[in-house]
């Protein structure tokens, strides 16, 4: 597959503080790529490096062939961008908006307005100003205005952060029909749900790259095993399961608790500690990995300089 993205060495200081560090990263034409860290690790200012917006410290970059450093202006014009605070103008309609962000890069097509306006489902709001649409649709306003000069790379920053998970998926379908259509989309979101909708992943901490692959091969790397038990959540039982030595982590999922840990970690001992605070004989059973098993472990042992 052709790629639409490829860093080297990338790499961006805010004075002393190294936001993007040393960045290597390649995305193919045509797919869903999902960027994932915790907050400060440098996804918006990856996005805003890639987009032209920022310059670069350091490394090298090519933007659908074309060079960073020096063809910036030529990227702009073929790429969209929403940002997680999109500049819609809360004053003017819907129609007005989109038509507005497509005459910043000269287009002036009716037809193709229309056909945001159905595809977002937009048509029945055209008229309504953007400050008074719903977080949802203002999201919808965001993409059509976005791509309304019909370009071949969307950036979009946590593009379903604050909205419901039924317009969650709704966008997302969105989301896969512009990938059917051979565009390309680079997404960072905090949602792990999301995450697994992607075709590949990065996983960003402190700047640095510390995972990458497909969904599948990312959890199938993390070569610690999780374990759950059933068990309501318990302080002390937290406490003690993570001065196991070899327990990576503990996380309560509502009434489960997932236990991360190396393979010198045995079930029996895991067991133990639980049999000492459960009221009733509770089973610790192993189970597969999940992308948030493999995010908070591989996030954490890079927080602490062990990647």
């Amino acid at each position: 597959m052709p790629t639409s993205i490829e860093t080297r060495n990338l790499t961006r200081r805010f004075d002393d503080f190294v936001a993007v560090d040393r960045l290597a990263l390649s995305v193919a034409q045509g797919e869903i790529f999902g960027l994932l860290g915790p907050n400060a690790a440098g996804k918006s200012t990856t996005i805003r490096l890639l987009a032209g917006i920022l310059r670069a410290d350091g490394g090298e970059a090519r933007v659908l062939g074309l060079d960073l450093l020096t063809q910036a202006e030529q990227i702009k014009r073929r790429i969209g961008y929403v940002a997680q605070q999109f500049a819609l103008y809360a004053d003017l309609d819907v129609e007005e908006n989109i038509a507005f962000y497509g005459g910043l890069y000269g287009v002036d097509d009716p037809a193709r307005l229309e056909r945001l306006l159905e595809l977002y489902e937009l048509g029945q709001f055209r008229r309504r100003k953007a400050g008074q649409l719903s977080g949802g649709y203002q999201r919808r306003l965001a993409m059509a205005a976005a791509t309304m000069h019909d370009p071949e790379l969307i950036f979009l920053d946590e593009p379903t952060a604050g909205i419901d998970p039924v317009t969650r998926k709704e966008l997302w379908d969105l989301f896969y029909a512009l990938a059917a259509e051979g565009k390309t989309l680079f997404v960072t979101t905090h949602y792990m749900e999301e995450a697994e909708r992607c075709h590949r992943l990065a996983f960003l901490n402190r700047g640095r790259l510390v995972a990458q692959g497909t969904p599948a091969q990312i959890r199938d790397g993390l070569h610690e095993q999780v374990y759950l038990a059933r068990i309501p959540y318990d302080p002390d039982l937290n406490r003690e399961l993570m001065r196991i030595d070899g327990v990576e982590l503990v996380n309560q999922f509502g009434g489960d608790l997932r236990i991360i840990a190396r393979e010198s970690v045995s079930r029996s001992s895991l067991q133990q500690a639980i049999d000492r605070h459960a009221a009733q004989s509770i089973e610790v059973f192993a189970v597969a990995t999940s992308i948030e098993d493999a995010f908070m472990t591989i996030t954490s042992r890079a927080g602490r300089g062990a990647i």
